[in-house]
């Protein structure tokens, strides 16, 4: 689909889940056609049944106490509660970040929360929509305050009854993403389809509708990549510089849209790398169920390693259901996907008269570019040089606790950036793999209603993306789409380091290193004094470096001359 017929569909889309319209006064409360609400203790899955969605503490019964052919344990209840996505409502830089764009446009308040909401939050915000209740999930009025009825659905994030409910008609086509997933909206209490790559037979059926209401049935929609891509390709509009709603759309993330570029198409699926499959068999239920094969893992692994750690420091304050012991369990998956499934770097030395040549090259290992999805995310390379005596001769790509990287044109003025580079020759100088945003004026901004382009976006490419033949949502930015060597799979940039009063042979270290938020994405609410989500934000980030994640590293030595 073209570009620009595919932003008349997002933008379309937009109009029903109500971005495109001013915010009205807010709609009274209505009966939730819940259960009372029970209080959601801390490592505890939250207890809640409504009309359209049950929270996950109504399937983790059966779904505990499994293992696979190994005998390890791969409950899915006890994956998924540590994940990001059971996550997604407590993260607190999401709660910030909607605060932040509703102090930005506070007459679209309710239509901004809406569209925050139905990836984030799906479960109560589609249940308030259809029970004509406010919107809002700031915990001001909203749901995410927890005397809120809807609240267990809330903090429950992207939980069991969501993504098992969404159907597969709309799945891979435009308005399926941006959040526009189907479910059934007709109540059908009893009657409600839980979609799975199993076949159930009766009696199997006959107790999970008894003890959750839900009727399991078999279908392969569940395993492909477009029903993750609903909420991973996300369109946004902007307002303009006249204050004015854009008919346009910002891709902000199409992360399904890189993996479509790829040749990772034949072989691997989203779930493939973020679900990863048991060893052997393993039944899917406590009830009686067979063993099956593949089962996948609900871990959803991803690499943000450093939410899991806020989350683990900060479980009572963030109503975690994850315990301690959980939660460390998701980060050690989460560095180990950093770790051997993302990048390798190889590199070779060579001394000429006075100077140093380095040539340092990243092979892509992921199936989307690195790093992708949400703009705040960036990788970039440290390498240190030190003479025979241990004396440092250049360093590039230092950082510092805040998550500051040294020589950093973005990190020191946050109206500049970083360019791309071929060749590096000074210690201000950073190869840094990061998307920049550009508002309608061209300035740089970290405000995504500003968001209109990208003035830069040299992330590393998957194998067989060709950058001069994919659609500009997902193109390159920047000096990066003029570099031959970089390219689907790889990049490479040289460093030409002048070595003169220092004494051979040269120890190189060389890192490629990952941060979840740069230091400009988790500066960005310092100055607002009435953003609450960010003030507590920044008490959670006092206490935790914003260290990088090493997503490898290699150590070599010139030759002498």
């Amino acid at each position: 689909m073209k570009a620009s017929v595919a932003r008349i569909f997002a933008f379309a889309s937009l109009v029903v889940l109500g971005l495109v319209v001013g915010c009205g006064t807010p709609k009274p409360a209505q009966p939730t056609t819940a259960t009372p609400l029970t209080v959601v203790e801390t490592g505890q899955l939250p207890r809640m049944r409504s009309t359209h969605f049950s929270a996950s503490g109504e399937c983790g019964f059966c779904h505990t106490a499994l293992k696979d052919s190994a005998g390890q344990d791969v409950s899915i209840e006890t994956a998924w509660r540590a994940s990001i996505m059971a996550n997604s409502a407590r993260d607190p830089y999401y709660r910030a970040s909607v605060r932040s764009e509703v102090l930005h446009k506070p007459d679209y308040a309710e239509a901004i929360q809406e569209k925050c909401a139905v990836c984030h939050i799906g479960m109560a915000h589609h249940t308030a929509l259809l029970t004509e209740q406010s919107a809002a999930l700031l915990p001001d009025a909203g749901y995410l305050n927890p005397t809120h009825p809807l609240y267990p659905l809330a903090i429950d994030g992207v939980s069991c009854s969501l993504c098992h409910q969404i159907q597969g008609d709309n799945l891979g086509k435009m308005e399926s993403y941006s959040g526009g997933y189907l479910f059934e909206k007709e109540p059908k209490p009893g009657e409600r389809a839980a979609y799975g790559r199993f076949a159930v037979d009766e009696n199997m059926a006959a107790v999970m509708r008894n003890a959750s209401g839900y009727q399991p049935v078999q279908s392969e929609h569940v395993t492909q990549s477009e029903l993750c891509a609903v909420c991973h390709n996300l369109y946004t509009p902007y307002f303009t510089s006249e204050g004015k709603l854009s008919t346009d759309l910002f891709p902000e993330q199409t992360p399904h849209l890189e993996w479509l570029a790829s040749e990772f198409t034949s072989t691997s699926s989203c779930q493939t790398c973020h679900m990863p499959a048991v060893e052997g068999e393993a039944p899917i239920a406590n009830t009686g169920s067979p063993r099956r094969s593949p089962v996948m893992q609900h871990t959803f692994i991803g690499g943000n390693r450093y939410m899991l750690e806020l989350l683990a420091a900060n479980p009572d304050a963030l109503n975690t259901s994850a315990t301690a012991e959980q939660l460390e369990q998701a980060r050690l998956l989460t560095l180990q996907q950093l770790q051997q499934n993302t990048a390798r770097l190889s590199a070779e030395a060579q001394q000429q008269d006075d100077e140093l040549i380095v040539n340092v090259t990243v092979e892509v290992l992921t199936g989307h570019k690195f790093p992708t999805s949400f703009p705040s995310r960036r990788a970039w390379l440290h390498l240190k040089v030190r003479d025979a005596n241990g004396n440092l001769v250049f360093e590039s790509g230092g950082w510092q606790r805040n998550g500051l990287i040294t020589g950093n044109d973005n990190d020191l003025d946050e109206g500049n950036y970083e360019p791309h580079y071929q060749v590096i020759t000074s210690p201000d100088q950073v190869q840094i793999y990061e998307p920049i945003i550009g508002d309608p004026d061209g300035k740089v901004t970290t405000t995504l209603l500003r968001a209109q382009r990208y003035l830069k976006d040299n992330r590393l490419l998957p194998r067989g993306f060709d950058k001069s033949h994919v659609s500009t949502d997902i193109g390159v930015y920047g000096e990066a789409a003029q570099d031959p060597d970089f390219f689907g799979g790889s990049d490479t940039v040289q460093y030409r380091i002048k070595t003169a009063g220092f004494t051979a042979p040269f120890k190189v270290e060389i890192e490629l290193l990952y941060q979840s938020f740069g230091y400009r994405w988790a500066e960005k609410f310092r100055a607002q004094t009435d953003n609450p989500e960010g003030v507590e934000f920044y008490g959670y980030l006092a206490s935790l470096s914003n260290s990088p994640s090493t997503i490898h590293s290699i150590t070599l030595t010139s030759p002498n001359p």
